[in-house]
């Protein structure tokens, strides 16, 4: 992927990072953001998660669909590949069926993913495919100025919504957690140190897993999900909280007023690509 119009200090980083054999993750294209946006925390929190876990560049690809989150794959050095609206997770399970060694990541917003996207969503988990999702939630259609989303809280007032918002948002993880995803969790763009834990944790699960991040829109929203709302709001799971228990998962979930961070289920079982390998291995012992 070649990027133009990178800084000459951002250049010589990155030739220095290179010559001395160090993992780097970060493109020399520069975030085009809004100034303040929780995406630069996601930005750095994967690239830390990524030389964390050694994987090179070259081993990794990071797939988008469209808004503001389908930049992403500018921005880091790995391969990268822009899809269609809301069809990331279709084209991450093509990539990941035909070359399994792959660390595939997809990321996108709350529109891209639970709008046209979300019919996705479920057969992705229930087929336990080896790929993480990264949901960038702001709660809005920031690209398009300002819309409301399938996560917009009741009453936002928008150019579209001038009245405030009638329509009762989704819950992303309650739709998760019952689609079968065999990993939970969520993060908050205002703590970054957790943040990049968190995406750790989520590459490192074998299966479908989806991690989503708060993250506020600092153009679009005054109001809402701003980082002082979101500041006052946000708790950690309990110290007890048991990620094995479904159910419990489900409980905590439902606390949207307080919303908590931390890894909510996770669950090991075959993923679609091991059946894939059965049923190819029982295919060659029988001759059919």
């Amino acid at each position: 992927m070649t990027n133009i119009g990178a800084p000459v200090y951002l250049e010589e980083k990155l030739e220095e990072i290179s010559r001395s054999g160090r993992l780097g993750y970060r493109s020399k294209a520069l975030p085009t953001w809004c100034p303040g946006c929780g995406y630069f925390s996601i930005a750095e929190g994967m690239t830390a998660a990524l030389n964390r876990l050694k994987i090179e560049p070259c081993n990794a690809t990071i797939v988008s669909g469209i808004g503001c989150a389908s930049r992403f794959p500018f921005f880091m050095n790995a391969y990268g590949v822009h899809s269609l609206h809301g069809r990331a997770l279709p084209m991450a399970t093509g990539v990941k069926l035909a070359t399994d060694d792959q660390t595939v990541i997809v990321v996108g917003g709350d529109g891209d993913a639970f709008a046209i996207g979300g019919g996705h969503i479920p057969h992705t988990a229930r087929r336990n495919i080896d790929i993480t999702y990264i949901l960038f939630d702001n709660g809005i259609y920031g690209l398009t100025k300002g819309q409301t989303s399938p996560t917009t809280v009741m009453g936002f007032k928008s150019a579209t919504s001038p009245f405030g918002n009638q329509d009762r948002p989704l819950n992303p993880l309650m739709m998760l957690l019952s689609y079968g995803a065999g990993w939970v969790g969520q993060a908050y763009a205002g703590n970054p140190g957790h943040l990049s834990d968190m995406i750790y944790q989520a590459i490192s699960h074998r299966g479908f897993s989806y991690l989503h991040v708060l993250s506020p829109c600092v153009t679009f929203d005054k109001t809402s999900m701003t980082y002082k709302n979101l500041g006052m709001m946000v708790r950690n799971l309990p110290d007890n909280h048991d990620a094995s228990d479904v159910m419990a998962a489900m409980n905590e979930a439902q606390r949207t007023d307080q919303p908590a961070l931390g890894l909510y289920y996770s669950e090991n079982r075959p993923t679609l690509g091991d059946g894939f390998d059965e049923i190819t291995r029982r295919a060659l012992a029988t001759g059919s």
